[in-house]
């Protein structure tokens, strides 16, 4: 009798399936999605390529594929180096490393901040956990902010890639260097003085997972090359549609007005999110727009889109991004005009 229901157990207990059959069974069922839809992409290109394109003979659209494969083959080595740069300082860098460089006091923490940003690579999705980590770390908040709009905005990366993308226009590197760590610091210290605790909400400090630094790397790798590629292939869509769909009469007239064009592409680079490794290029097939609208364009990307507002309201709260994203946006295009109109 006092084996009975022991029996009973072990037989429903060999009944039930294994705790991780339901998990193997979603990834399996994520798996066959995953190929039939990129089966379904590949019938549609072949599809199209056999009954759409000998229908079409579009130079504007011959025009259009000319620049889109043109930013994208320019930028890809630098978003790649810059990415796998990114995941290096991630994995393998120590959180202490911060508190040892930057100075105890806020204020002359700030600028070192920004100093310590132009020489760690990084793109804008990376420095916003970073800056988080930071803050819970004891970093200042104004500190960290700096940081956080320094490092993907004049890393070398993003500086040798400006370089490239302006072969003719050197005084672009320097005009994007001096604008984007004015505005940096500016930041920061107005933040220092005008912040309010209750505005910012400060991550918790963050716990060891038991993850190795190896798996970090590679966890990092793939999240900001995902993330990276589309952004950039976006871009180059976006900046390829400006280029041939806009009519040539119109942007040269919107071009045409000094500080219309620049609050142009300072909206622009908002919308369209792109990496900071890969903007040179898409600002520098923006042909019809002066220096300085451009260089507003590398200067606002990196600090200002909607990736990262939806980063910074979501690590830090709705209420820093309302006060946070309009003071830099201001902040960006003012120092970027002043800097392009007294350089470029």
């Amino acid at each position: 009798m006092a084996d009975g229901p022991t029996v009973r157990i072990k037989r429903e207990d060999e009944l039930l399936p294994p705790p991780d059959s339901g998990r193997r069974d979603s990834a399996v069922t994520a798996r066959i999605r995953a190929l039939w839809g990129f089966a379904a992409i590949v019938l549609v290109l072949v599809a199209g390529r056999i009954w759409v394109a000998p229908w079409v003979h579009l130079r504007s659209l011959d025009a259009w594929a000319t620049v889109f494969v043109a930013i994208c083959v320019q930028a890809l080595p630098f978003l790649v180096f810059g990415v796998t740069l990114s995941a290096a300082i991630t994995a393998f860098v120590p959180a202490s490393f911060f508190n040892r460089v930057l100075p105890r006091r806020p204020a002359a923490a700030v600028p070192v901040a920004g100093i310590v940003g132009a020489v760690l690579p990084g793109c804008e999705c990376a420095s916003v956990p970073v800056a988080g980590g930071l803050m819970a770390r004891g970093v200042a908040p104004s500190a960290a902010l700096t940081f956080l709009l320094a490092a993907p905005a004049i890393n070398p990366v993003v500086l040798v890639a400006t370089a490239v993308a302006f072969p003719r226009n050197p005084e672009m590197v320097l005009g994007r260097f001096l604008a984007s760590i004015i505005v940096a610091v500016l930041a920061g210290w107005l933040w220092l003085r005008f912040g309010k605790g209750d505005w910012l909400k400060i991550p918790a400090r963050p716990h060891g997972d038991g993850v190795g630094r190896g798996e970090r790397f590679r966890q990092a790798m793939r999240h900001d090359i995902m993330h990276a590629g589309g952004f950039l292939v976006v871009g180059g869509i976006a900046a390829a549609t400006i280029n041939v769909i806009v009519p040539a009469d119109w942007i040269s007239g919107l071009a045409g007005i000094s500080w219309l064009s620049i609050l142009t592409l300072a909206v622009l680079a908002v919308l369209m999110s792109i990496c900071s490794e890969a903007d040179a290029f898409v600002a520098a097939s923006l042909t019809q727009f002066s220096p300085t609208a451009k260089l507003a364009f590398l200067v606002v990307g990196p600090m200002v889109d909607l990736k990262l507002i939806a980063l910074q309201s979501g690590l830090f709260g709705p209420r820093f991004a309302l006060r946070f994203v309009p003071l830099t946006f201001v902040l960006a295009i003012t120092v970027s005009a002043l800097i392009g109109w007294g350089l470029l």
